[in-house]
């Protein structure tokens, strides 16, 4: 099959897999424990890996907290610093309403608590309006949070305008940049991050291990922790450090960063392809998102004039998603494009291309053919049926 589901996981990079392995088999110890040779090579393994992920977002190793995954450090980032708002009584929190579900989670929990979460407006591409966010911003706003870049439709936002206006409001920010990171370049002084996720499956690293960037000062964030019983990870993960996973997200964020840029083009060249083979095969695709603030590696389309079930089920050869993987099992349809005003049953018809560093030209081109040939005899069945029932055409353009 020809795997294009990147934003839900990317294959694991062979080199990362090599730097893992001696910590399977050979040094197995517990980094947490350094009173023998075998814990102090877990321990030594565990700190060069937090030096490789501070150096790829230009941070202290300190300031980098490694968790079980993108899920978990969203919910350390935002409960962490709630007991710290409550205490300045700023309960009020700035989100917008296309967050990943691990982020709407958690404040939908800090809600039932009594802080109040307002959804700054968005833009029909998914960019946040920063005219709305300033209008927003007061002296009971102690947190603003949006994503670097969507996880469906890989629209990137405006990252350091809206931190400068969460700052002059006395707010932290927080933002998941799960997707954006390995991507495109990120920088947490840069763009003013106080308190930023992260996960290393998405960057062809290990699943099961993310990472918490919380920022030492300038602002200092306050962060309590959600577990409690161990010194770990600052007193803020307690548990056994995952030395083979930890070791993994280290060696694929040095790789990530350091051909960023490169990376970049050729998703970026790959991407382009991709949609130029569907166009010119396929009438009526709208393309969803960004056009100009996009991830390089995400193509969004709707599909007009199929049953987005039938879709997915003759796709055979094209591994491909509609949605978050996290609400697949929920629902089959993408939120994110429901809360944009996007047609629920076309929502479902939607295609989530998600290109990793290991795609290759053939593979966008197979991979378009077997969409365009899907779709074209999936929307003759539709035409031949509404012939047959009498009940004319829909979307009759679509369907010639």
């Amino acid at each position: 099959m020809i795997y294009l589901d990147g934003h839900s996981t990317t294959p694991l990079d062979p080199a990362v897999f090599e730097a893992m392995t001696p910590y399977f088999l050979e040094r197995f110890g517990n980094a947490s424990h350094g009173v023998h040779r075998y814990n102090w090579e877990a321990e030594a393994a565990v700190e060069k890996a937090r030096e490789q992920l501070a150096k790829a977002i230009g941070a202290h190793p300190k300031e980098v907290i490694f968790t079980s995954g993108a899920t978990e450090s969203n919910h350390l980032a935002l409960h962490g610093v709630a007991p710290a708002l409550l205490r300045a009584n700023r309960r009020r929190i700035l989100s917008i309403g296309i967050e990943h579900a691990s982020v709407l989670g958690p404040l939908e929990q800090l809600e039932a608590q009594g802080f109040k979460v307002e959804w700054i407006q968005i833009a029909a591409d998914g960019r946040v309006d920063l005219d709305d966010l300033r209008k927003k911003l007061g002296p009971d706003v102690g947190l603003v949070s949006v994503a670097y870049a969507n996880h469906e439709i890989g629209t990137i936002q405006d990252v350091r305008a809206i931190s400068a206006l969460a700052h002059e409001a006395g707010a932290w920010f927080h933002t998941d940049a799960v997707q954006a990171f390995g991507k495109i370049p990120v920088d947490v002084l840069r763009d003013g991050i106080d308190v930023m996720t992260l996960s290393a499956h998405k960057i062809h690293g290990p699943k099961g291990i993310g990472a918490l960037y919380v920022r030492r000062k300038n602002p200092r964030v306050e962060l309590e922790p959600i577990f409690w019983g161990g010194s770990q990870e600052r007193g803020l993960r307690p548990g056994t450090p995952n030395s083979p996973a930890i070791v993994g997200f280290g060696k694929a964020a040095e790789i990530a960063a350091q051909r960023i840029d490169a990376n970049a083009a050729q998703l970026r060249s790959l991407r382009d392809l991709l949609w130029s083979e569907l166009k010119e095969k396929l009438p009526c695709l709208l393309r969803n998102g960004s056009t100009e603030h996009a991830l390089p590696n995400n193509l969004n389309v709707s599909v007009v004039g199929v049953d987005g079930a039938a879709l997915f089920g003759r796709l055979k050869n094209v591994a491909v998603s509609n949605a978050s993987a996290c609400v697949n099992g929920i629902q089959d349809y993408s939120q994110v494009l429901t809360v944009l005003g996007v047609d629920r049953e076309l929502a479902r018809s939607t295609l989530r291309f998600g290109l990793g560093r290991f795609t290759t030209k053939d593979e966008i081109l197979a991979a378009a053919r077997e969409v365009a040939d899907v779709v074209t005899d999936l929307r003759r069945m539709e035409k031949e049926f509404a012939e047959q029932s009498g009940l004319g055409e829909q979307n009759g353009e679509c369907l010639r």
